[in-house]
């Protein structure tokens, strides 16, 4: 049966900080460990308003530090902003401090707009053709250093941190495939490349040193309750900040409201829907059997859920009810080949 694992955006809720999204991600991770989640990520954006996790590995070490087992890492942490080396020397050092516990995802999107990405990078002369040099340097960095070798991270050399490739589209697939890394899919989001991908990937998997067959994680969107009712109207808040991002109008995650899909655009209704195809909404019967079609559907290693709600302690509920799904469908399943 798939892994699951957490991808935490670390929302500011309308009418909260910086500080209190932080706290509550620190309280969800520290019970996702006990629910038996395998691994929790938090995503690099910049310029937005409702998520706190701009400091990507500052926030990493955080979460770690309140932890005792479970992976912490990236989903992801967008190389283009970065040099190679500073990320090898941030994340060897996270891997020094809390040893075989930290993952590195990495992605070539910006996380943000194009008026940030120039405060970020200074110059845009970048292309799509560095993402794949820049991951062989970001390798590199992390394997034991050679004779001779001139530039070193330290820490970092010799940690040999999991990569991991995330992507939205056949490039991020073809590069996994071709380097032997597993793969991270953002289908919770970007669905419509899904099915494409996978199928890309898993033919055109080369084995490397450091894995040995294709390995698939898919975002999966989360919002479980008591009643179909109430998670329903719980997922709003999730959908607004979708549907405000695409307006060009990020903000704080809002409260929840009645009746929001039918107030969209018949292009919106349109991108609303398209996430549902990789979503679970609603009583813990009813996530477990929309999750177990999705994991037949597609194959998943491991699902890597988000939920996105308002209220923190129904948003502990909805990932603590998303682990009994899984748990449940792990014991009417034969287990997967697992992988660390």
């Amino acid at each position: 049966m798939a892994h699951y694992s957490i991808l935490d955006l670390v929302p500011i809720t309308l009418g909260s900080d910086a500080a209190c999204a932080l706290e509550r991600s620190k309280q969800l991770a520290i019970k996702a460990e006990s629910w038996g989640y395998h691994r929790y990520w938090v995503a690099e954006h910049h310029n937005m308003p409702g998520i706190a996790s701009s400091a990507t590995a500052v926030v990493i070490g955080h979460l770690a530090s309140a932890t005792q087992t479970i992976r912490v890492g990236s989903g992801g942490i967008m190389l283009p902003n970065h040099a190679p080396l500073m990320v090898a020397e941030q994340f060897g050092t996270l891997a020094t401090l809390y040893p075989n516990r930290i993952d590195l995802g990495i992605g070539r999107a910006p996380g943000t707009d194009g008026v940030t990405m120039q405060a970020l990078r200074r110059n845009l002369a970048g292309s799509v053709e560095d993402f794949p040099r820049d991951v062989m340097e970001l390798q590199h960095y992390l394997k034991p250093v050679q004779p001779g070798q001139r530039v070193s991270a330290t820490p970092g050399a010799g940690t040999e941190v999991p990569i991991w490739i995330l992507g939205s589209s056949l490039f991020g697939a073809q590069l996994a495939a071709a380097l032997g890394m597993p793969f991270a899919f953002a289908s919770h989001f970007a669905p419509s490349q899904l099915t494409a991908a996978i199928q890309t990937y898993r033919e055109q998997f080369k084995p490397s040193d450091t894995l040995k067959a294709p390995y698939v994680m898919l975002g999966f969107n989360l919002c479980a309750a008591d009643t179909d009712a109430h998670a329903h109207f719980l997922r709003s808040s999730s959908l607004q900040s979708f549907v405000n991002l695409r307006r060009g109008a990020p903000g704080p995650m809002p409260a929840p409201i009645d009746g929001y899909e039918a107030s969209l655009s018949v292009a919106e209704r349109q991108m609303v829907e398209a996430i549902g195809q990789c979503s679970a909404v609603g009583t813990l019967d009813t996530v477990q059997v929309q999750i177990g079609d999705f994991i037949a559907q597609t194959g998943a290693d491991e699902l890597m859920l988000v939920s996105s709600i308002f209220d923190p302690e129904q948003r502990l509920k909805s990932y603590e009810l998303g682990a009994v799904a899984m748990q449940n469908l792990a014991q009417a399943n034969t287990p997967r080949r697992a992988m660390g």
